[in-house]
């Protein structure tokens, strides 16, 4: 039983592409992963990021008329920002908001401590989003 293949029924082989094609298609291979590294680099530096962070980090419920919330601010230490404080009942009924102004600091971040006044009593607090100041 013969198992070569009948000459000519599958074409001739491709030819393989000259050293010099092989570099050309590496070296475009390599801009175009350079350019993706480079633009990766560029958003992750915070091009399409918020200016402006934040994180709740603790609360106290002083009584039934007040709750304290500690909480960090990330901004451009020069920057003021305003950021909005809420508090909850039991049954997640806000029971106290305030907003807050963070005046330019030291550092990028700051910590703040800031007093809810509440019409019942509260059993969290957090910080719902904090942004710049206009003006």
């Amino acid at each position: 039983m013969d198992t070569a293949l009948p000459a000519g029924r599958y074409g001739t082989a491709p030819a393989q592409p000259s050293t010099r094609a092989r570099v050309r298609r590496a070296v475009g291979i390599g801009v175009a992963v350079l350019v993706l590294v480079v633009l990766g680099a560029w958003m992750a530096q915070g091009v399409f990021s918020d200016p402006v962070q934040w994180k709740t980090v603790g609360f106290h419920v002083a009584d039934a008329t007040s709750t304290d919330v500690t909480f960090d601010v990330t901004k451009d230490s020069q920057a003021s920002v305003t950021c909005r404080l809420q508090a909850l009942s039991e049954s997640y009924g806000e029971v106290g908001v305030r907003t807050v102004e963070v005046g330019p600091g030291d550092a990028r971040t700051q910590r703040v401590t800031a007093t809810i006044r509440t019409t019942g009593l509260a059993v969290s607090a957090t910080v719902l989003g904090c942004e710049p100041v206009d003006g």
